[in-house]
């Protein structure tokens, strides 16, 4: 797929369980595109506990390199302990790193300059294990990834058009 095709796909992945688990959101931008723009923009534009970064990886601070192809992250959930913050840019930013390094493996999208991966990740402010953090977002981002490049499941996407009247939300408690 090129990229073109690709810009502006979205994608969404759940991993692990509470409160060690993940959600997140992924948009693919082409580079020079609007969708690149309003991606990129977000740096120009933080709001109080939530900072984009270009996700890194590395052993040490001085041995940090971003992700390829370049990765921004954005934390859904905002950051207003230290734990959090820790578990957001600790495992959950190595989780979407090894994710997009998975998909580049897996041969769905290139590891080029040319791509822009964004991710928004939501994480519980209880999560306590940084390991099930960090394969929760592994597993979340890769999904995600993975729907934007092959799409959404057309029998998926019928079923809850057919069961729409009885689809039910774990944060929804009415009848």
């Amino acid at each position: 797929m090129n990229l073109e095709e690709l810009d502006g796909r979205i994608g969404e992945g759940w991993g692990g369980l509470s409160p060690n688990g993940c959600h997140v959101n992924v948009v693919l931008a082409r580079r020079g595109s609007p969708t690149a723009a309003a991606a990129i923009s977000m740096f120009a534009h933080p709001s109080p506990g939530h900072s984009p970064v270009l996700c890194c990886v590395g052993e040490t601070q001085p041995d940090y390199e971003p992700i390829w192809p370049p990765t921004l992250m954005m934390n859904k959930t905002t950051a207003t302990t230290e734990h959090l913050e820790t578990m957001t840019w600790g495992p959950g930013q190595l989780g979407i790193g090894q994710a997009v390094l998975d998909a580049v493996a897996d041969g769905l999208i290139e590891a080029s300059g040319d791509l822009i991966v964004l991710v928004a990740i939501w994480l519980d402010a209880r999560a306590d294990d940084e390991t099930a953090v960090r394969v929760a977002a592994r597993t979340a981002v890769r999904k995600a990834i993975g729907m934007c490049v092959e799409g959404r499941d057309a029998e998926a996407a019928a079923r809850l058009v057919a069961d729409r009247d009885a689809l039910r939300n774990p944060f929804y408690s009415g009848e």
